[in-house]
């Protein structure tokens, strides 16, 4: 019976390897006028290849939300199936709530 729980335990982690990990990101609500959809703004950082200096970059998600988010929320955002023809992304949790 041994064989076969080890049979069974590396089958699993050979599924969870093939897998991988859902990309995850930390942006801003800059929009919640739609339903069960926020956008939310993603800053980074990128260098430039020639002068070295580092250029701030914005990126625009759509996301499914079920979370009630206001404009100016920290949130978190994972990689999702697409959910519609814009919406590839979901609301995992609200990390700052804005002070109103």
């Amino acid at each position: 019976m041994s064989e076969e729980n080890k049979v069974e335990e590396n089958s699993q982690e050979k599924v969870t390897s093939s897998q991988g990990r859902r990309a995850e990101k930390v942006g801003i609500v800059t929009s919640n006028k739609m339903l069960k959809t926020v956008v939310v703004r993603v800053d980074r950082l990128v260098r430039h290849h020639k002068y070295k200096r580092y250029i701030r970059r914005r990126t625009r998600f759509m996301a499914h939300t079920n979370i009630d988010c206001n404009i100016g929320d920290k949130v978190r955002i994972i990689e999702t199936r697409p959910l519609s023809a814009c919406k590839r992304w979901r609301v995992a949790e609200v990390l700052q709530k804005v002070v109103l």
